[in-house]
């Protein structure tokens, strides 16, 4: 039987492209699980049902709240996103790491429910650069731009709860760091010395 997945939850202001940052490490790093999440939000640009997230209406989101269906859930410029305990448990159990794109307040959540998950917090490398992706986006108006750009602002000194902190200026770099330190949690002692202790009759400790 293989032991438990672990949990990688990776935050930061939007624009930091921590989205990015995992699509390129699930390519390069084997047995690792997505968590894709509920939103109540329309897809923007090319985004698909069931691949960057499983858009439902508020509506049903609601129903699935009532239900207990999400492990953790938000409402983030009047939309709603949330995991639910299904798609994160099911993975964990067959022993795949689960990495998730959520935002503090669900990170928080999670750390709650899962005290062995690890935080990661994506920083830009500065505020006049995340203004500068927002806008070459072209996703949001000037409006939701000034929103987030505010948020931003305010969230980011958040990352001083988390257990790692990435700063995405060169995307290849960033992406070898992001890589790093899921293989570095990979081979923590608490995870790999059962499997020393059965090898090499190491005994209790």
């Amino acid at each position: 039987m293989s032991a438990a997945g672990r949990i990688f939850v990776v935050s930061g202001p939007s624009g930091s492209g921590k989205s990015t940052l995992i699509r390129e490490v699930r390519q390069k790093v084997p047995n690792l699980g997505y968590s894709i999440s509920h939103t109540s939000r329309p897809p923007r640009g090319q985004e698909e049902n069931g691949v960057e997230y499983h858009f439902v209406t508020k509506e049903t989101f609601q129903k699935m709240i009532d239900h207990g269906d999400f492990v953790e859930w938000a409402e983030v410029y009047q939309d709603f996103y949330g995991t639910s305990v299904s798609s994160l448990k099911g993975q964990i159990a067959l022993g795949l790491d689960v990495i998730m794109d959520i935002d503090v307040q669900g990170a928080r959540n999670i750390k709650d429910h899962f005290k062995e998950a690890t935080l990661i917090y994506v920083l830009p490398p500065s505020l006049e650069i995340l203004e500068k992706r927002l806008r070459e986006r072209g996703t949001d108006d000037e409006k939701a731009i000034r929103t987030r750009l505010k948020k931003a602002a305010k969230e980011v000194k958040n990352c001083v709860s988390y257990d790692y902190l990435l700063f995405n200026d060169r995307l290849d770099q960033a992406v070898e760091e992001l890589k790093s330190i899921l293989i570095a949690e990979r081979c923590r002692k608490s995870l790999q010395l059962p499997k020393a202790q059965t090898l090499f009759n190491l005994g209790p400790h």
